[in-house]
């Protein structure tokens, strides 16, 4: 089914309803048609709804031709590596166990969560609205961060005020992110027992004030230019607090030399990224990923706001409102912005990888860490967002993006914005929506003025498959939400039939 939408564009509404999976069904048409016009028919279709092009020379005409319609755009270079689901588990396995794991593989002092476990090391298993990357060895890490390079830079060149996506997955060996999430995790559970000492557990975490005279560590104990140092060593950061006798031990027993290598070359590429990203004048955007990588990522990402973000906001976290601790992520970030003098930058979504982090959490033995239904997570981002809107309103150093495709969020935002008398034009609050999805609330709000961006992926046809196939497997979902889509394209077809008016000119 063909519909033309308000800016000209065709909207290819696909039957993917069957229950061939859209990887499969593709795979399919690649051997019937031959490479050639397998590629031909995708770029009429698929790949042209919800792909920009093939590389930053490309997607240069779409970018031009959205900015028309006030519309900016989150560059995102989509490749993935097509592997089976044994390949992904094997690399998974390989990359996030440690040499001093393998060597005592009954050490329980360990948190199961963050752990590596194989029926969960393909970590695409139930996700279908994020890319995943998977360690193979430091040189496709540092093509991987080329790439990251080359999509900043593509941005800079597009337009004056872009942003650019990362993954930190797919800039080292995941261990690391493992490791340290449980360092952070650990470090946060002994606060809380201390807090419950003193009798103070109740109170949220911003009141929580603790005496820690007996603890004879600096608290802080991350410092962005200590980390990307060569002679920092990084394990001597991965020291947990026992909990009955208040002193400090390793995580694990030891790390190789080589690891201590892969660890610190991780944090320098994410170093390097967020330079070239001031350098361009181009926003750079940390994604969220699982629960088990994301304190490390989250921690990381606020160190290199601490250093970035001091004149304007260029290091963005992304949080994913999903999740039961997601209000006190933002506040206890936001509250720390505030006493340090930074911009805040933030990207709200709803979250990714639900129906995976539920399966994990059940069979692995820890608390489900998903809200317990859609209105609940729907409350969470609402929470989170008028949080930072009063903090824009308060001090106008915080910025956040609005990522979402429902209307009734972008409802409730414009009407926040509308309480406190906040501009549009103070480019304080963004809207993001996916290409080739939702155009209603796009293109109204770049034409009202509002900054509203689309996050648009490009790539090489045949190495953007997985990606395109995950939009299939949104399939049912999409055509569910995309009835008033529908309505509304054909309304206005009939006006432009009608009014003789066939081509729309942006006012822009």
């Amino acid at each position: 089914h063909i519909s033309v939408d308000t800016q000209g564009n065709r909207i290819f509404f696909l039957n993917l309803t069957t229950p061939c999976p859209g990887f499969q069904l593709m795979d399919l048409s690649k051997k019937l048609l031959g490479n050639r016009m397998f590629e031909k028919m995708m770029k009429m279709t698929f790949y042209g709804q919800f792909v920009a092009g093939e590389d930053h020379n490309a997607i240069k005409p779409l970018i031009r031709k959205n900015q028309a319609f006030g519309v900016g755009a989150v560059l995102d270079y989509s490749v993935e590596e097509d592997l089976s689901q044994e390949e992904a588990e094997k690399k998974e396995m390989d990359s996030c166990v440690s040499e001093a794991e393998r060597e005592s593989p009954g050490d329980d002092h360990r948190e199961k969560k963050y752990k590596a476990h194989r029926q969960f090391g393909d970590r695409r298993g139930g996700v279908i609205s994020a890319r995943t990357y998977f360690y193979a060895d430091e040189a496709k890490c540092d093509n991987q961060m080329d790439t990251f390079i080359n999509c900043i830079k593509a941005s800079g060149g597009a337009s004056a005020d872009g942003f650019s996506a990362i993954k930190l997955t797919a800039l080292g060996r995941p261990q690391f992110l493992l490791q340290f999430s449980e360092v952070l995790v650990k470090w946060r559970q002994f606060f809380n027992f201390l807090a419950a000492q003193q009798g103070i557990s109740d109170m949220t975490v911003l009141e929580q004030k603790l005496e820690l005279e007996q603890l004879k560590v600096t608290i802080d104990f991350l410092d962005w230019n200590s980390l990307i140092n060569d002679t920092t060593k990084i394990s001597n950061l991965l020291m947990v607090p026992n909990l009955k006798t208040g002193q400090l031990e390793p995580l694990l027993r030891s790390f190789t030399a080589e690891e201590e290598r892969q660890m610190k070359r991780m944090l320098q590429r994410v170093d390097i990224l967020a330079r070239h990203a001031l350098e361009n004048g181009v926003r750079l955007m940390v994604d969220a990923e699982q629960t088990y990588f994301q304190p490390a990522i989250s921690r990381l990402t606020l160190e290199m706001q601490r250093i970035f973000n001091r004149e304007k906001p260029i290091i963005f976290n992304t949080y994913q409102c999903y999740l039961k601790d997601a209000y006190d992520n933002v506040s206890v970030d936001v509250e720390l912005s505030r006493r340090e003098g930074w911009y805040f930058g933030a990207k709200l979504v709803r979250g990714a990888y639900m129906y995976q982090e539920r399966a994990r959490a059940k069979e692995i033995g820890y608390e489900d860490p998903i809200n317990p239904d859609y209105e609940a997570t729907n409350k969470m981002y609402h929470k989170c967002l008028e949080y930072v809107l009063e903090e824009i309103d308060h001090s106008r150093k915080a910025n956040v993006m609005v990522a979402t495709h429902n209307e009734d969020t972008v409802k409730f935002t414009l009407e926040k914005m509308n309480e406190m008398g906040l501009s549009p034009t103070e480019n304080k609050v963004y809207f993001g929506q996916l290409l080739g999805m939702c155009d209603q609330i796009s293109f109204p709000l770049g034409q009202a003025g509002f900054p509203v961006y689309k996050y648009v992926p490009y790539g090489p046809v045949n190495e953007v498959i997985p990606y395109l196939s995950r939009r299939a497997q949104e399939n049912r979902g999409f055509m569910k939400g995309s009835q008033r889509e529908r309505h509304l394209l054909s309304k206005e077809l009939k006006r432009r039939l009608l009014s003789g008016q066939m081509f729309y000119k942006p006012v822009y």
